[in-house]
């Protein structure tokens, strides 16, 4: 994704902050990835890259010891920033995902495979024994062509459920890109209906309890 002119994309200021406090990345680091400063010289660029990535590769190394010995209530404030923070912390925590799956590209232990295993420690953790277990499905499958007359078809019979994960992401995103297509009164639209239709799924809920209650007498 491109940047502005002054280094951030105009959605997460949080990330982008000059005064923010150290990481991984010094803000030195930083301003120089971000382009914000450029006075640097041909070798004192490649001793910050090398910085960085000496940096990087002991922060990796350092997960095993906070995984191992970092306290429950630290781990968990780490993961519970201000509300105003969320969407900065939640695109962090994505692009660090992203960020792991292009590196180990070529790795010689596939990232899915490093997954299931962190998957299974984390659970594994939680029930303070190695008998959990479970499985961590990862697969990454690209989206193809779609027959959009197949969809519109499913879409004007309700048949909802016959919608695939793959036809609903590649269908909104030529629908975002129409140019007959408005996010605005789109949102305006979906706003005026919604208490509708959470009264619907409150009522199905409701039908569905008694239901069973009924089946249970």
């Amino acid at each position: 994704m491109a940047n502005d002119a002054d280094g951030t994309d105009g959605t997460d200021d949080l990330a982008y902050a000059a005064d923010r406090g150290r990481g991984i990345l010094t803000p030195s680091d930083r301003e120089f990835l971000l382009g914000r400063k450029t006075d640097y010289t041909d070798h004192s660029k490649k001793q910050k890259r090398n910085r960085i990535r000496r940096r990087l590769r002991n922060a990796i190394l350092d997960f095993t010891i906070l995984f191992e010995s970092l306290e429950d209530r630290d781990r968990e404030t780490v993961f519970n920033p201000d509300a105003a923070d969320r969407e900065a912390y939640t695109r962090g925590i994505t692009d660090m995902l992203a960020f792991l799956h292009l590196g180990t590209m070529g790795y010689y232990t596939p990232f899915k495979d490093m997954l299931a295993e962190g998957v299974n420690k984390a659970e594994q953790e939680l029930a303070g024994s190695d008998y959990r277990m479970v499985t961590v499905d990862f697969n990454v499958e690209p989206v193809g062509q779609i027959d959009v007359d197949a969809v519109i078809d499913k879409l004007e019979r309700g048949a909802f459920d016959q919608l695939t994960d793959e036809e609903l992401q590649a269908f909104v995103r030529l629908l975002a890109e129409s140019e007959d297509f408005s996010a605005t009164d789109l949102r305006a639209d979906m706003k005026a209906q919604m208490s509708e239709f959470v009264e619907r799924i409150d009522a199905a809920n409701e039908r569905r309890d008694r239901r069973v209650d009924e089946l249970n007498d």
